[in-house]
């Protein structure tokens, strides 16, 4: 019973031993050559990349002259005439399905309608 219990003891210390250095360390292969690298600290530089990368995007996005024309239609109009660019929102000028005057104000950050005249 002893053997038995020192034998699978044994087995798990060897397995725990074997596989600890295959995390010590990793491997890059770049512009710059093969290097060894932390896999800690590549983790914590990747995640603040891509943190930076989201947060540079939601600044940077913004909704284009086609996709105010898009949202638009979607509120009624069918013939655009006009689309000015107001320094928060895109005014769409046009006509609707019955020939009528019409304006839509659309946010030019979150694409949200503001106004419908």
């Amino acid at each position: 019973m002893i053997s038995k219990s020192l034998t699978a003891a044994a087995l798990a210390l060897v397995a725990v031993a074997t596989a600890t250095p295959s995390l010590a360390q990793g491997i890059e292969i770049g512009r710059d050559g093969v290097r060894l690298v932390d896999p800690n600290a590549r983790r914590d530089d990747d995640m603040r990349r891509d943190d930076m990368r989201r947060d540079d995007r939601r600044a940077a996005r913004e909704i284009g002259e086609r996709d105010a024309i898009r949202i638009a239609r979607g509120e009624g109009v069918r013939e655009v005439d006009d689309v000015r660019r107001t320094s928060r929102a895109f005014r769409v000028v046009g006509t609707d399905r019955s020939g009528d005057d019409i304006q839509v104000d659309i946010d030019r950050r979150s694409g949200d309608v503001l106004s419908v005249r």
